[in-house]
């Protein structure tokens, strides 16, 4: 018998169990079994009668934890001992006490019972549970522990509380996604958030430890991080807000931490983000300082995490930089900066370091004062670094080289290298800040001359790499490829940036590289569109590599060898067509599709931000297309296009109007405008601007005239200036106040305004002021290439900078907003000026606060009735009608005033 007790725990020893975890095991199956087993709501639950019983639990359990091991944990008498999917409901009970889900029943019941005996080796018990049992073990089962643990988040004995955030914390760290719902809704009923903000409102390091702040914040960062909905509780308690600007000046690390992810979790949401700037120097500088190199790298990462969020929109951006833009550059310069290899390898932590600083360089996307400080603390030689290594060396000796010979030589170094994860970010980052640069810069002023050729070499070659890439892989192998589209994406926009320096010289080197490389593929790239247009099933490519293909081939538009050889193969023809076959079948793709780079940490987790689309949106093929397109044809006179093909002729021009006015993306509207205007057509069209077209021929409710030498004067309607063209106003008409009484004061000619009059320059004659007019009042007109000429200078005079663009010819700026039809700042003071009538709405609330215009003792609008007229067909009606509501200057419109300030908003523009 003992022979074969001893071979048995040999054997039990073998697959990692010893005999005296074999011991600790079977008294922890006596002290669970000492309790009574009940189902609470379908939750297993075990109940142990007095205090001892429990301790005798909770130290069986202790002392089980302290002796498995990672491999022992894998043994049958330890994991769990039924492999049930998580849809099935019966358990084995006879099984269950002994399993994870019985330690969990049995510890979560006792902390439940909060007999102050026991709950202090109770939640630190739970602690090691969480610490020690793998979490995938413990899923099933966290209903039983994080009820009790959430309620005893405020326990009077700071040790327990402690305890229970620790536990909470190591538990929503490992949380999975299909459990979030059900934590969610147990956190709501304990009041999980209420509590811990309290708690840190409570908080002073004279009566509590440092820990105890560390688990609140550090808890209440992470419910907010997976959660919304309580956020505007916190980022809108002031007293909370106003701790943390005291306690962020605490030296201690754990404690910046904490804040730091405090402050990043509330920065999530966007109004959020706007109420922690309101008066955020103290914030953006305690930012800036942990980026400083001397801290600690859980400093640093969680310093630029809340960098990342701050900066999500260019307002953020442009507040910071108001405030630290200088120091603010320098530092993430020198985070991307200080790094090397130990043994051919980079430290975990340096590469942590390296990814989170080059996703906060990406405020490159946006224009502003950072982009000069970045050029000028060398940022293209830092990025170069990242792709070659950051030997001055290998950098020194392409002074020295022809470039075709350095050409060469990055390639060698560009194969070897080996930071792959970071290339992505190193092209979106090239790639704006090629965007965002001014017409006149160049690299030369600062001095960089060298290292920004270098790098748009290393662009190019990965560009042609892409190519090759896109041929190879398949739509499921998307991330074997994560840096082919945004390599390929920044060549794109340096060929398209306003440097035009920058341009010509990516253009130039563009062209060396493929001479070198002897093949440039425009017959295959082709050959996928068509094979996409025929809608032929079995030919039709991945998204990936169509993204590639127009992205490539928008850029071979503009290399003017290689555009003569896309337009000899057919490539207008093949664009047209697979144009038109996009608008019948879009395809929406999200850049995260094709570049897993662009989610991060937060990316998922944001909330009340507006749209943070690229300029393409989800419309990236059309927009690719569509710039191949108008490359081609600005190289080519389009009046062959359609030769002798007047329906087709029509039939694209009407696409092309129906993408400026349907599709929602600013990227596609621009380079659909763009392409008009090789048609003679100018402007943006608009549903809001053909209503208003037809005001120019009607003189109703006009208030402004034009006066041309020898001509008949022109009558327009002064808020429509006002808005769309103020250089046409007199500036005394700008700044002229209007005053209105009370409504019972007025009478049917109070607000009428006097005929104001303009006289005109005489070099203005009166055919191109009608097509001015027209693109003011429409967004939109057509007109030959002699009138054109003219209009050129009356446009430059007049400011209007979108038209001036498409007169000149000039290629859209990535990123450049598609200009606005519609009117709604007529309805802030400058438009009050130009007023005729009065909205009131039916609410006993008090009048505007802003109002100077009238004494008016309700809350009312005043706006304009020819917007009214063209916008509304109900009150065109009722202008006509001739009936007493026709004359007055007021009309009392039934309904709240928000409903009333979303209608006149609607008015005013092409929707709410």
């Amino acid at each position: 018998m003992r022979s074969s007790s001893s071979s048995k725990q040999a054997a039990d020893n073998s697959r990692g169990i010893s005999g005296h975890l074999l011991t600790l095991h079977q008294r922890l199956y006596h002290a669970l079994n000492l309790g009574t087993r009940y189902c609470d709501d379908g939750v297993q639950k075990l109940h142990y009668s007095d205090n001892e019983m429990q301790r005798l639990v909770l130290r069986s359990v202790d002392a089980f934890l302290d002796n498995i091991s990672a491999e022992s944990l894998q043994h049958q008498v330890v994991k769990v001992t039924t492999e049930v999917q998580e849809t099935e409901t019966n358990y084995n009970l006879e099984m269950h006490h002994e399993s994870v889900g019985g330690i969990v029943a049995a510890v979560g019941s006792i902390l439940a019972s909060k007999s102050a005996a026991t709950l202090r080796l109770a939640s630190d018990v739970a602690v090691k549970i969480v610490r020690v049992i793998p979490s995938t073990m413990l899923q099933l089962h966290l209903a039983n522990l994080i009820h009790p643990l959430s309620s005893l988040l405020s326990f009077q004995e700071l040790r327990v509380a402690i305890s229970c955030a620790s536990a909470l914390n190591l538990i929503l760290s490992n949380l999975s996604s299909k459990r979030e719902k059900e934590v969610s809704d147990i956190l709501r009923t304990t009041n999980v958030v209420g509590n811990l903000v309290q708690n840190v409102k409570g908080y002073s390091s004279d009566n509590k430890p440092t820990e105890y702040f560390q688990e609140m914040a550090s808890l209440l960062s992470k419910i907010l991080w997976r959660w919304p909905p309580p956020r505007f509780r916190v980022w809108t308690d002031t007293k909370l807000l106003n701790i943390l600007d005291t306690v962020k000046l605490n030296p201690d690390c754990s404690i910046r931490i904490a804040v730091l992810q405090l402050y990043s979790a509330l920065a999530l949401c966007g109004n959020g983000t706007k109420k922690l700037l309101e008066d955020g120097e103290g914030l953006v500088k305690i930012m800036v300082d942990s980026l400083d190199s001397s801290n600690p790298y859980s400093v640093q990462i969680e310093g630029l995490r809340l960098a990342q969020c701050l900066t999500k929109s260019e307002q953020g951006c442009s507040k910071i930089n108001k405030s630290s833009c200088e120091p603010f550059v320098k530092a993430v310069i020198t985070l991307m900066s200080n790094w090397s290899f130990d043994a051919g390898k980079l430290a975990k932590c340096q590469m942590s370091i390296l990814v989170e600083a080059c996703r906060l360089a990406l405020i490159t996307r946006w224009a502003g004062d950072h982009q000069f400080y970045l050029w000028k603390a060398g940022v293209d030689g830092v990025l170069l670094s990242l792709l070659i290594g950051n030997s001055d060396t290998t950098q020194q000796s392409l002074h020295s080289l022809s470039l075709q010979e350095q050409i060469v030589k990055l390639e060698e170094v560009f194969d070897k290298y080996v930071l792959l994860p970071l290339r992505p970010y190193v092209w979106d980052i090239l790639g704006w800040l090629a965007a965002n640069c001014m017409e006149d810069f160049s690299p030369k002023m600062h001095g960089n001359e060298t290292s920004f050729n270098a790098l748009v070499i290393c662009a190019c070659l990965a560009f042609v790499d892409s190519i090759l890439t896109a041929r190879q892989i398949s739509q499921g192998s998307v991330c074997l490829s994560s840096e082919s589209e945004p390599a390929s994406r920044a060549v794109l926009m340096m060929i398209y940036s306003p440097s035009k320096y920058i341009a010509s010289e990516t253009r130039f080197i563009l062209s060396e590289v493929l001479s070198l490389k002897g093949k440039d593929y425009v017959e295959y790239l082709l050959d996928i569109l068509k094979a996409v247009s025929s809608g032929n099933k079995f030919g039709i490519p991945s998204n990936f590599r169509l993204v590639i293909t127009l992205i490539t081939l928008a850029c071979y538009s503009a290399l003017p060898k290689i555009r003569k050889h896309v337009i000899q193969h057919g490539g207008i023809p093949t664009l047209l067509s697979f144009i038109s076959w996009w608008l019948d079948n879009p395809v929406h793709l999200n850049r995260s599709s094709v570049a897993p780079h662009v989610q991060n940490y937060f990316s998922e987790r944001t909330c009340c931000w507006p749209s943070s689309e690229d300029w393409e949106g989800e419309d990236m093929l059309l927009l690719f297309g569509l710039m191949a397109l108008g490359e081609l044809i600005n190289a080519k006179n389009c009046g062959g296009l359609f030769c002798n093909q007047m329906e087709s002729r029509a039939a694209f021009i009407r696409e092309l109007q129906e993408i400026c006015i349907n599709n929602s993306n600013p990227g596609p509207r621009w380079y659909a405008a763009y392409i008009l205007r090789h048609f003679g057509l100018y402007g943006f069209p608009s549903k809001f601007g053909r209503e208003f077209r037809e005001l120019l021929t009607d003189n109703e409710y006009t208030d402004v005239e034009l006066i041309i030498k020898n001509q008949e004067p022109v009558h327009v309607h002064g808020v429509i200036l006002l808005v769309r063209c103020p250089s046409l106003l007199p500036l005394e008409e700008l700044f002229k106040e209007k005053k209105f009484g009370s409504s019972s004061e007025q009478d049917s000619d109070s607000c009428y305004r006097l005929i104001t009059k303009v006289r005109l320059s005489a070099h203005v004659d009166c055919q191109s002021l009608t097509k001015l007019l027209e693109y003011i009042y429409s967004g939109f007109f057509e007109a030959g290439e002699d009138l054109v000429k003219k209009l050129k200078i009356l446009a430059r005079h007049c400011n209007l900078q979108p038209l001036v663009q498409l007169l000149y010819g000039r290629s859209p700026k990535w990123g450049t907003p598609f200009p606005s039809s519609d009117i709604n700042s007529a309805l802030g003071p400058a438009g009050r000026n130009f007023s005729d009538i009065i909205l009131e709405a039916e609410t006993s609330r008090p009048s505007n606060e802003d109002c100077n215009s009238c004494s008016i003792s309700v809350l009312h609008l005043h706006v304009h009735k020819v917007v009214l007229w063209s916008s509304c067909e109900y009150l065109r009606a009722l202008f006509q009608s001739g009936m007493q509501e026709s004359h007055s200057l007021t009309i009392k419109v039934p309904v709240c005033w928000d409903s009333l300030v979303k209608l006149v908003s609607w008015f005013y523009s092409d929707g709410c």
